[in-house]
């Protein structure tokens, strides 16, 4: 694997430390601005809509700058918003630095999805973009639970002050290792807009809402569920997150490995899995060790799904595939957004700190049937000749060259 990809992954591990330390300082948070937890849980909501809105705007506005210069610049911006978030005075500002830090977070997944599936051979594509994703996964087995023991040590400022220094070391592991990559000539935004044209492309996306939706709804509410639950003191957040963190490591390595060899029966096994585990995850939760195991099983079923749900996009909107690849960034944290605002909303209904996870469980059951039907698409449109949707043609190819692509596509 290309250098480059490490200095991507570090990148990643700046972005993934301040998306996921949150949630075990959720209640740190709410006691110093004297909110909910629900409300609390608006931070996760809030930067995960940024996320989905920030993701194709960033992407847009960045399509006449290099794809190493667009990096950097979301880099900076990601420094600004957790600076912000630093010295927030007030819990509308601090949502206000979450919403900045997380404009940079889907465009640099996509943009970096796909300088990373550039540097490496076709079949080793899931491989690489697995390799980015490293950093995030990573983040959650050092960054996230160091994050919170020092939110709960020395306060929650001084955590969000270090993941701003995070990504300044992100930005200068860019600047040095990434190669300089102009952007693909040729290739407008008409292009870009029309793989979203094509029915595999959004069901892909519509799996990636749903399938991670369902880790958040149990993960951004795991300190209460863990504490009030499960019996856990609150130190213990720390570890278990260690847990999900190592869960998730295993289980993108995992994804990004299987994923070039047979993607769809990956997603059948892993959203499966995970729909079952999330279910059980009600039952489990009010025992310490059944817990923990279930919280590191989340985690890397979870993220199994990531690198063959991001390699279908690419694989789908061939020939203009930037912008695709950051819009499904923002459906993950779409589903984040909306499994962390559902989970909030049956919390407050009074139906306790596990009914999250059964939210979880149906949107997870609801992405598998989704793959399912993305399969039965693809296997009638093969049989009869024809695409689920127009497919994305590479300027650069003859036009008999792009009618063959599009019907292999």
């Amino acid at each position: 694997m290309p250098l480059a990809l490490v200095a991507l992954a570090i990148g990643a591990f700046g972005i993934g430390t301040t998306e996921f330390v949150i949630m075990g300082l959720l209640p740190e948070v709410a006691g110093d601005f004297g909110v909910s937890i629900p409300t609390a849980g608006l931070l996760v909501t809030g930067y995960a809509l940024g996320v989905m809105f920030g993701a194709p705007l960033m992407t847009v506005l960045g399509t006449k700058v290099s794809r190493k210069r667009m990096l950097m610049l979301l880099m900076g911006l990601f420094v600004v918003g957790n600076l912000v978030s630093a010295v927030a005075p007030t819990f509308s500002v601090m949502l206000a630095g979450r919403v900045v830090a997380s404009l940079a977070h889907g465009a640099f997944f996509g943009i970096g999805s796909v300088v990373a599936a550039d540097l490496v051979a076709p079949d080793k594509k899931a491989g690489a973009i697995a390799m980015m994703f490293t950093g995030l996964t990573v983040a959650n087995v050092v960054g996230v639970p160091l994050g919170t023991f020092i939110g709960q040590s020395a306060g929650w400022r001084v955590t969000f002050t270090v993941v701003a220094a995070l990504g300044v070391l992100g930005l200068v592991g860019i600047a040095r290792l990434v190669p300089d990559m102009p952007r693909a000539e040729g290739v407008r935004l008409r292009h870009e807009l029309a793989a979203f044209k094509n029915v595999q492309v959004l069901l892909a996306m519509a799996m990636t809402v749903l399938g991670f939706g369902g880790v958040f709804a149990a993960i951004t509410y795991i300190a209460p569920m863990m504490t009030h639950v499960a019996g856990y003191a609150d130190s213990s957040v720390t570890w278990l997150l260690v847990l999900f963190g190592l869960g998730m490591v295993v289980g993108n390595l995992v994804g990004g490995r299987f994923a070039d060899r047979a993607l769809m029966p990956m997603l059948y096994v892993s959203l499966g899995a995970l729909a079952v585990v999330l279910a059980l995850f009600t039952l489990t939760a009010h025992d310490k060790i059944a817990a923990a195991v279930t919280v590191a099983l989340i985690g890397a079923l979870g993220f199994a799904t990531v690198p063959p749900l991001q390699k279908r996009v690419l694989d789908q909107a061939h020939g203009a595939p930037t912008l695709a690849s950051a819009v499904n960034i923002g459906a993950f944290n779409l589903g984040n957004a909306l499994s962390a605002w559902l989970g909030g909303v049956v919390i407050a209904a009074g139906m306790g700190y596990t009914a999250p996870n059964w939210v979880g469980a149906v949107l997870a059951a609801a992405a598998l049937l989704l793959a399912v039907l993305s399969a039965a698409l693809e296997r009638r449109a093969g049989s009869t000749g024809h695409t689920a949707g127009p497919a994305v043609a590479d300027p650069g190819q003859s036009l008999p060259a792009q009618q063959q692509a599009a019907v292999r596509t």
